[in-house]
């Protein structure tokens, strides 16, 4: 059995993981994980008993966590450079952006999808204080994104795509698919976003992007799945874990 990734691609990493795999043309089994639905089966539990994804399985070797996928991916599939650059200086920015990302992207970005779509989806909703403060943490960290890491370069770690720009790129995705618009009145950011994009190709960027901005669609037409009662207790840990 080749190289397998479990991913949905509602998800932000799993749409990162699967953008590099498609863009370098890494061969690959997709096994699709329908989070909405639930994703306890067997064979996925053996595979990450934590039932997150992205998982990879590269014959009995297995692997969780975005960052790690892509770092490993980069490496035994010996992809351009530009990716995750041998250079040690440029390979530790690398880092430096991925280890902030964690602390203030991660997390951050996703939280409108639950206000918007998932919470109403099981019959409850994120409190007003929470939408706020997300609100404001949002704010506060694309100004640091714009400042700190892009400031006037092309991309976030220099003048060509690394695994920084795919990461960031799909965690901002995911509030404008839910009608708030991160890039507006932000020149450096758009212009940054419409490059990366242009990079990676319409055709890829519209396959990968495709379920998660037309969630609202969905959601509109009531032809989201919902979620089985044991999915319940996890989703609503998750809102009382939002800041």
């Amino acid at each position: 059995m080749g190289l397998e990734l479990y991913l949905d691609l509602l998800s932000q990493p799993c749409r990162a993981v699967y953008i590099f795999a498609k863009k370098n043309g890494i061969p690959f089994e997709l096994r699709a994980v329908e989070l909405l639905k639930g994703h306890a089966s067997k064979e996925f539990f053996q595979v990450n008993s934590l039932q997150r994804v992205p998982a990879l399985k590269d014959g009995d070797f297995i692997l969780t966590e975005s960052t790690a996928i892509l770092i490993y991916l980069s490496c035994k599939c010996q992809t351009a450079d530009h990716w995750y650059p041998a250079d040690l200086q440029a390979r530790a920015h690398i880092h430096e952006y991925l280890g902030w990302h964690a602390d203030c992207i991660r997390g951050t970005f996703g939280v409108p999808l639950w206000i918007r779509v998932l919470a109403p989806l099981i019959g409850t909703q994120v409190p007003e204080e929470k939408v706020d403060r997300n609100r404001t943490a949002m704010d506060r960290a694309l100004q640091q994104l714009e400042d700190k890491f892009l400031g006037d370069m092309a991309f976030l770690v220099g003048q060509q795509v690394t695994l920084a720009d795919l990461m960031a790129l799909e965690e901002l995705i995911q509030p404008v698919a839910v009608g708030y618009d991160v890039f507006e009145g932000r020149q450096r950011l758009a212009a940054w976003r419409g490059r990366v994009e242009a990079f990676l190709g319409a055709k890829l960027c519209q396959e990968a992007h495709g379920l998660i901005l037309t969630i609202l669609a969905q959601e509109a037409k009531k032809t989201l799945p919902v979620p089985p009662p044991e999915a319940y207790l996890g989703m609503l840990r998750h809102i009382s874990r939002i800041p």
